[in-house]
């Protein structure tokens, strides 16, 4: 099996016939993949035409109204509606925890989950808070967790290898990784369809993973963007770095080619939101990224599609620096900094609740002609 290759600065031209890119996966994935286009541009100016004739100053409400102009492209309407909210939470863990990169044990990431099913986490508080389904997706936590109605099982292994030492996963691991990301979220579609998705994640080690998925991808240094992740001290925090730094140089990862960095150094759950990101741009659905995890799946989808980024939304800037370098290279820029850190969504969560508060403006706000308001003088 070949990786699939791919270029994230490709031109229209090659864009426009991917179908070549997608041979080995699945009928059903790889024509839904060809499925995803760019979003149209055709209600560019109109939208934004409809945004700056609101009762306010143009530009007073600022990211709500590019973020209100991306819904009305995203949906093709000018009067973009959020129906259904929903949050996946990726989990999986990870072989590369064995160099002690984290505060933490990998039973974590079981108890956790446990944690999830039964309501008691941040995500849940947030999303029950917000009117959005959660779902917890097991891509490949290490202990067995019972079935519950929240529960998509979808273990691929009892987590990744440890990249330190061997690849993360094999060829068909990875491949069938991003086919049950998306699987998992065309499964809740067809049972409802969804206007806008969260993805966030569970897993212990997964800082360390999506640092070494952002540096090949990016061309960055560790040293200069690994974070403290669960909270490590600054002794730890050079060894997570320089366990990075040695694992890049084992496998040379080619940056263009996001297969190949997720086989070689990413993450079950990380392949997970992959697949789930370009299954939703696929749909038209707004994906919402969380933080650092989040963002790294979102990126490795991006280097297999590039198209996917129309229908992207960085809910929030993680104190991790990694996000950042894979926000720029992506041309991204966070809705909201609140200083956070933990993961799970949460972070989307809030981004959720601004994208329907900038549909609602788009609907419901008064135009100066509906309200009788007088322009600013010429």
């Amino acid at each position: 099996m070949n990786p699939i290759k791919n270029a994230p600065n490709t031109t229209e031209a090659e864009n426009s016939n991917r179908s070549h890119d997608f041979n080995d996966f699945q009928q059903p994935h790889r024509s839904l993949l060809q499925q995803l286009r760019p979003a149209k541009k055709d209600l560019l100016t109109a939208a934004q035409t409809k945004i700056d004739n609101k009762t306010k100053p143009v530009g007073s409400l600022g990211r709500m109204e590019t973020l209100a102009v991306q819904l009305c492209l995203i949906q093709e309407d000018l009067n973009p509606v959020i129906r259904r909210k929903s949050m996946f939470v990726f989990a999986g863990d990870h072989g590369v925890v064995e160099e002690g990169v984290s505060a933490y044990p990998s039973e974590v990431t079981g108890q956790m989950v446990k944690n999830f099913l039964e309501g008691g986490a941040a995500i849940n508080v947030l999303c029950r808070h917000g009117g959005i389904d959660l779902r917890v997706v097991d891509m490949g936590v290490a202990t067995e967790i019972k079935s519950h109605p929240l529960l998509m099982e979808k273990k691929i292994r009892k987590g990744t290898r440890n990249f330190a030492r061997t690849p993360a996963m094999t060829t068909q691991e990875a491949l069938r990784a991003l086919e049950a990301g998306m699987e998992a979220f065309l499964a809740e579609y067809q049972r409802n369809p969804i206007d806008i998705v969260g993805l966030g994640d569970m897993g212990i080690g997964n800082t360390t993973t999506a640092t070494a998925v952002i540096c090949a991808a990016c061309g960055v240094d560790p040293l200069d963007v690994t974070g403290r992740g669960t909270g490590i001290d600054d002794a730890a925090l050079t060894h997570k770095a320089e366990v990075i730094q040695r694992a890049l140089r084992l496998h040379d990862p080619d940056p263009k080619n996001g297969f190949d960095i997720l086989q070689k150094v990413g993450g079950l759950e990380i392949a997970g939101i992959a697949g789930a990101a370009l299954a939703a741009a696929a749909k038209k659905t707004v994906v919402v990224l969380d933080g650092v995890i989040s963002t790294a799946g979102g990126l490795i989808a991006y280097l297999l599609h590039p198209h996917v980024r129309d229908y992207v939304i960085s809910g929030h800037r993680s104190v991790e620096p990694a996000q950042q370098a894979a926000l720029s290279f992506m041309k991204l820029s966070p809705l909201v900094d609140l200083n956070m850190r933990l993961g799970e969504g949460t972070g989307a969560a809030l981004a959720i609740h601004l994208a329907d508060a900038a549909a609602k403006i788009m609907q419901e706000m008064a135009s100066f002609e509906d309200a009788g308001v007088s322009r600013e003088m010429a």
